[in-house]
């Protein structure tokens, strides 16, 4: 049996050219336990001499034992009775891997550091009552010209090598990697191959009123098109897209010829697909549900489909998986009552419970290592240590102050009031480098107390550098050891701070470690492995006699702290209230994050609690759940195991996971496998992130690998072209700021290497963006109208691209509420480092060039201008009182829009007005380029018209 890929190295630290520690290796004891043995009959890589067949060997394995363990035990054992000897001599035990078969499926052993009575292996042959199982002892494999290519493919489109374990301090990047084969697997196996190679748009949410009143007796028209030959029909909106495939061919039963149909053909045969783009009418959905059928009632188009073969599903095929499946309880796991000491004798203890550890928490801090010093040597120095679980802190400590040169030595333990047993899963243990200006060094000063972490306040210090380490890794279990953790830098005034707030809870280390801050670190070792156990979900007696006893008095002033704005900080004896009252608390939806926020995750048994709370069905059956504004308020840092469900916000919300893998990254890659459309978006906006943000490069180029490996070869094929585009597209950008250096206006001349069709064009802006326009490759398009877009570098589009989102949604809260406003949230899509494309608004001007084109200069201060613009293009009244209308509701869409979101630059320079002469059709769109935070900034575009 062969395997795609073999166990890279993990590095821990490069070794500096200076003189930079190094982290010695974790000492792993070989004394084996006799505690409990387990029989399993192992079966060799090599061959009987005389009968062919593998050489089987049969060991027990004592229950405590690692896999690693395990491997060395089965090596000296092999050697000693195998009759090819010199086979075993000639390698070692990590050139092969363990595996097994479950459900007709082979999985890998893949944890050496899981114990063998934890693995999954060894629960599955007790279920099926096996006394001895069988493993398999496999050679690793190089891998493949194939895979290789392959891999190296998807690193060019991820824009990041996800095989590169040169900067992580563990293997949780390729124990990632593998444990997101078997969700990929899954969903594969069970997406539908026409449904998924169609990837209808449709809708779950009612038809507005509005939409209705455009529709006379419930059907519609729509416009089937074959070859050169069209075919209007009458539909209900009820009916399916089968329903009017079937209806269709019933009419046209004698008449097939007309429209060049094959007499032998059936509706079966055929597929309905939007005139001119690559989207299917299909499935069984109402036609009414369809995102496209409702743009066009919405702007009172015709509706055109083409009657068109459906595309070959075998086109998505997916690469065969190049590694064996592993388990999801890969990682030691247990419940407190299988983990625990407590009765048991020391030679049946494998695995200690983290609850069991009543010792307070500590870190020795041995000291920072700096290549360049900053320019002002005249500083002190300080680490701050932190203990928190997303934004809560839950302790604090921090060392003396000393002389900031290249390296300064500290080696003295701190020692947190937060006992070991109550680390929550996700906490960090947060180092921050803070320097301050030496002031005549006193005693005082220099013996600092770590205990009192507030004494250096009165010295104005400033925070340098920050790193973070997940105290409970990705298996579950505490940290220990030696670490070396290469710091990532406060961006300084005049630098960019892009997402300060989410970077700064990243467990990721600063890859540049040849110009970055080091701090060096020890964790207490132990004897045992110390592991988190998994919370087993038993009954709150003290939550469900308070349930009952709530005065009248508390009831009120609960409901007065959970209709508080979001926004508003708790007291702590509002969230002491919310928590003592925490049944009553979930019957409100609205009071969930607040509830959250008042859980004291710093101490074990209120956790627990929390669990509790969160599985009690009943509670959950008894609350009237509205999912979208209630994620809203959950989308930070404070919750951080919470389903969401915007695409766009989601992802984002995935830098709050501790992780890689999460339920929210399987969530993420599930929907983007299922519905291509979903997919596309995936891609860039993780592509785009991947580029952007060093923090969480690893985390979204391990989601984006585990998409590609599924999406099929007709995306892959889709993505690469893009990519290639875009990068073609950088590449004339970045020459023509080559050229034009600083110049707003581009001559001829700058941009003859590149010849353009005539409507394309280099747009007279500082940053230099290209005005493309496009035309539809499709014959199947009924217009001849380009599809415009500006491609754009040195501007942060995820700022639009977030505005534009939120427009969308309040669309869609007013259209439910049968509002048509209007608005116009133009296409947006970040692609790179600052890199993205806009679309085009077509027939669009701004209120500027309206004003200057009619009076000049002074236009702006005419109130009659827009009016008599409108009148010019809407001769007939009718038309002109239906452009007014529309252009009402528009204007006070985007007023009430703006001024929630505190969107700033609103000049008429950018205020568009659209229209189109022959409809009337008058719409305001709006360039957003500046928004401001919503607490400081309020400036509604009308204050300029």
């Amino acid at each position: 049996m062969e395997l795609g890929d073999y166990e890279q190295p993990v590095v821990m630290r490069e070794e500096n050219k200076r003189r930079r520690r190094r982290m010695k290796p974790h000492c792993t004891s070989s004394n084996l336990s006799s505690m409990e043995l387990i029989t399993i009959e192992f079966i060799l890589p090599t061959s009987n001499k005389h009968t062919k067949a593998p050489e089987m060997m049969l060991l027990e394995i004592a229950g405590n034992c690692t896999v690693e363990q395990m491997k060395a035990q089965i090596w000296m054992r092999a050697i000693e009775v195998s009759q090819t000897t010199d086979f075993y001599h000639a390698f070692t035990p990590d050139q092969f891997v363990l595996q097994y078969q479950k459900k007709g499926q082979w999985y890998e052993i893949y944890d050496k550091h899981q114990l063998l009575q934890t693995l999954d292996c060894i629960l599955y042959w007790k279920v099926l009552q096996k006394k001895v199982g069988k493993i398999y002892v496999v050679q690793k494999q190089k891998p493949s010209e194939e895979v290789q290519e392959f891999q190296r493919q998807l690193n060019d489109l991820i824009g990041y090598d996800v095989t590169d374990v040169s900067n992580v301090h563990d293997d949780e990047l390729e124990f990632t990697r593998r444990r997101l084969v078997t969700p990929r697997m899954i969903e594969v196996a069970c997406r539908d191959p026409k449904l998924y190679a169609m990837h209808p748009w449709t809708t779950s949410k009612p038809l507005p009123e509005y939409l209705f009143k455009k529709i006379t007796n419930n059907n519609i028209f729509i416009i089937i098109h074959r070859g050169t030959t069209s075919q209007k029909i009458k539909v209900s909106i009820d009916d399916t897209p089968d329903m009017i495939l079937h209806s269709f061919f019933t009419k046209m039963a004698k008449k097939k010829s007309l429209m060049d149909i094959p007499e032998d053909h059936s509706e079966l045969d055929f597929v309905l697909r939007i005139c001119g783009r690559d989207e299917y009418i299909t499935g069984d959905t109402p036609i009414k549900d369809f995102h496209w059928i409702r743009q066009c009632l919405k702007n009172g188009e015709e509706i055109h489909l083409v009657l068109d073969n459906p595309p070959d599903p075998s086109e998505d095929e997916v690469q065969k998986e190049e590694w064996p499946l592993v388990d999801d309880c890969t990682g030691v796991t247990g419940y407190h009552e299988q983990l625990t000491i407590d009765g048991k004798d020391h030679e049946r203890v494998f695995t200690i419970s983290l609850w069991d550890c009543n010792r307070k928490f500590r870190v020795k801090i041995i000291g920072i290592d700096i290549p360049v010093l900053p320019r002002n040597t005249d500083l002190t120095v300080f680490v701050e240590a932190n203990i928190q679980h997303g934004q809560q802190l839950l302790s604090q400590r921090r060392t003396s102050s000393k002389p900031f040169t290249e390296e300064v030595l500290w080696n003295i333990w701190l020692e947190f009031d937060i006992k070991i047993k109550d680390l929550p899963k996700g906490a960090l243990l947060n180092l921050q480098i803070y320097c301050g200006k030496a002031q005549g060094l006193s005693t005082k000063t220099n013996l600092q107390s770590h205990e009192s972490p507030n004494s250096d306040s009165k010295c104005k210090t400033q925070l340098l550098y920050y790193v973070n380490l997940l105290l409970i890794d990705h298996r579950f279990l505490l940290r220990s050891g030696e670490y070396v953790l290469h710091m990532w830098k406060i961006p300084g005034k005049g630098e960019e701070q892009g997402s300060i707030n989410a970077d700064k809870l990243t467990s990721a280390t600063n890859p540049d470690k040849e110009n970055s801050m080091a701090i060096s670190i020890v964790l207490d070792k132990y004897c045992h492995p110390i592991a988190l156990p998994k919370h087993r979900i038993t009954s709150d007696s003290q939550g469900d006699r308070t349930r009952a006893e709530m005065p009248n008095q508390l009831r009120k002033q609960l409901e007065e702290i959970i209709a508080t704005d979001p926004l508003n900080p708790l007291s702590p004896e509002d969230k002491e209230l919310l928590w003592h009252f925490r049944y009553e608390s979930i019957k409100h939806p609205k009071a969930y994050p607040k509830l959250l926020s008042s859980v004291k995750w710093g101490q074990q048994e209120i956790v627990a609690k929390t669990y509790q709370l969160l599985a009690k069905k009943e509670v959950w059956d008894q609350s009237t759940l509205d999912l979208f504004p209630l994620v809203l308020s959950l989308l930070d840092c404070r919750a951080l195991h919470m389903l969401l469900t915007r695409l766009l916000c989601i992802f984002q919300a995935v830098k709050f996971e501790p992780y890689h893998d999460s339920a929210l990254a399987r969530f993420l890659l599930k929907r983007g496998l299922r519905n291509k459309r979903i997919g596309h978006f995936l891609f860039w906006f993780l592509r785009s992130e991947i580029a952007q943000s060093m923090h969480y490069q690893q985390r979204f180029a391990v989601i984006l690998e585990a998409y590609l490996r599924g999406c099929g070869k007709a995306m892959l094929h889709d993505f690469m072209k893009q990519v290639q585009v875009i990068e073609l597209l950088h590449k004339v950008t970045m020459e023509i700021k080559s050229v034009s250096a600083e110049k707003y206006d581009v001559t001829s001349q700058e941009t003859q290497p590149y010849p353009r069709q005539e409507k394309c064009k280099v747009m007279a802006s500082k940053k230099k963006p290209l005005w493309l326009e496009f035309k539809c490759a499709d014959p199947t398009a009924l217009s001849n109208e380009t599809i415009g877009i500006i491609f754009k570098h040195g501007d942060d589009l995820r700022q639009d691209m977030l505005i534009l989102q939120i427009l969308r949604i309040m669309e869609s809260i007013w259209e439910a509420e049968s509002l048509d406003l209007c608005l116009l949230p133009y296409g947006c899509i970040s692609t790179g480092n600052k890199i993205g494309m806009i679309e085009i608004v077509k027939d669009a001007t701004t209120i500027a060039k309206i004003q200057q084109s009619t009076v000049g200069n002074t236009g702006a201060f005419k109130d009659e201008i827009l009016n008599q613009w409108l009148k010019d293009r809407c001769v007939i009244e009718e038309k002109f009182q239906a452009a007014v209308e529309r252009f009402v509701y528009s204007c006070a869409g985007y007023c009430v829009a703006t001024f929630v979101l505190g969107i700033g630059d609103r000049h008429n320079d950018n205020i568009m007005i659209t229209e189109t002469g022959e409809s009337g059709s008058v719409t305001i769109a709006f360039k957003f380029r500046y928004f401001y935070d919503i607490e400081t900034y309020h400036y509604p575009f009308w204050a300029f018209m």
